[in-house]
C-alpha cells in the first residue's frame, strides 16, 4: 500500500518548481491532489502528468477569499483535507536600502500572508477531517544570513516562527505542523535570479559552491522530505524544521 493512500492534498504553487515536484509526488504515493497556483494554465499541465484523481483551482494565496474557496473546494468534492502544503512564495535579490517598498510588500504578502492563509483556512478543515499534516516552506534563509537576501530571509523566518507557533497551537487537535528549510534549490526562479547578474554562469557556480556537495538541491529531493512530512511516518515529527541544504548550514 502506498503511505499517502487516500489522503487530500492541497499544493500551493503547484504549477512549477518545487510545488510542481511536490505534487507529483504525493501523487505517485497515492494520495488526490489538488493543485493550486495563480498560473492556472501551469497547474493544468502538472494536472495532465498526474494518472491518479486531480483539481485545478487558481489561488492568489495573498487572497482570504481565494484561500478559503481552496479549501472549501476540497471539503465539498472530496469530503475533507488530509494534507496541506503552503509552497507558494517568492524572493527577489537585494539588500535591505536596495529593496523598494514594493517589492518588500510583494515578497511579504505571498510568502508571509500567504502561508498565514494557508494555515488559517487549511488547519480547521484538517482538524475536522481527524487530524493529519502541514508542511510550510521555509528555507535556510530562516537559519543563515545570505547575501543580497534581507527582506526574503525576514519572510522565511516569519514562517518557520509561525510553523513552531501552529505546532504547538495544534498538536492536540491531531494536526502536525512543521517545515522544510530547503538549500539552493534548481529551479526557474533560481534561474530568474542569476539571470540578474552581470555574469548569470558565475552567479550559478558560487550558488553550487555553497552547498558542500558541490551541486544545487532538486525539487525531487525536496518533494521527497515533504511526502515524508505528510505520511503518517512522521507521526512524532511536530514543529520541526527539515534542513534539505547539501550541508549549506553544518558549516
Amino acid at each position: 500500500m502506498q503511505r499517502l493512500e487516500g489522503k487530500r492534498a492541497i499544493v500551493t504553487g503547484a504549477g512549477s518548481g518545487i510545488g510542481r515536484s511536490i505534487a507529483l509526488r504525493l501523487a505517485s504515493e497515492g494520495a488526490r491532489v489538488v493543485l493550486a497556483d495563480v498560473d492556472e494554465a501551469a497547474a493544468e499541465n502538472v494536472a495532465t502528468e498526474i494518472k491518479g484523481a486531480t483539481l485545478v483551482q487558481k489561488t492568489d494565496v495573498t487572497s482570504a477569499a481565494e484561500m478559503e474557496a481552496l479549501v472549501e473546494r476540497v471539503v465539498s468534492e472530496w469530503g475533507g483535507l488530509d494534507v496541506m502544503v503552503n509552497n507558494a512564495g517568492l524572493g527577489i535579490a537585494a539588500t535591505a536600502p536596495d529593496t523598494s517598498e514594493e517589492d518588500y510588500d510583494r515578497v511579504m504578502d505571498v510568502c508571509v500572508r500567504g502561508t498565514f492563509l494557508g494555515m488559517k483556512y487549511a488547519i480547521p478543515a484538517i482538524r475536522e477531517s481527524g487530524g493529519g499534516s502541514l508542511v510550510n516552506m521555509s528555507s535556510i534563509a530562516a537559519l543563515v544570513g545570505l547575501k543580497d537576501r534581507a527582506i526574503y530571509c525576514a519572510a522565511k523566518g516569519a514562517i518557520l516562527s509561525m510553523t513552531r507557533a501552529a505546532a504547538i497551537d495544534h498538536v492536540e487537535e491531531g494536526v502536525r505542523v512543521n517545515c522544510i528549510a530547503p538549500g539552493t534549490v534548481d529551479t526557474p526562479w533560481v534561474a530568474r535570479i542569476t539571470a540578474g547578474y552581470d555574469d548569470p554562469e558565475e552567479a550559478r557556480r558560487i550558488m553550487q559552491a555553497r552547498q558542500p556537495h558541490g551541486r544545487l538541491v532538486t525539487p525531487d529531493e525536496i518533494a521527497a522530505m515533504a511526502a515524508y512530512l505528510a505520511s503518517d511516518e512522521a507521526g512524532s515529527v511536530i514543529g520541526a524544521c527539515m534542513v534539505v541544504d547539501g550541508g549549506m548550514t553544518a558549516r
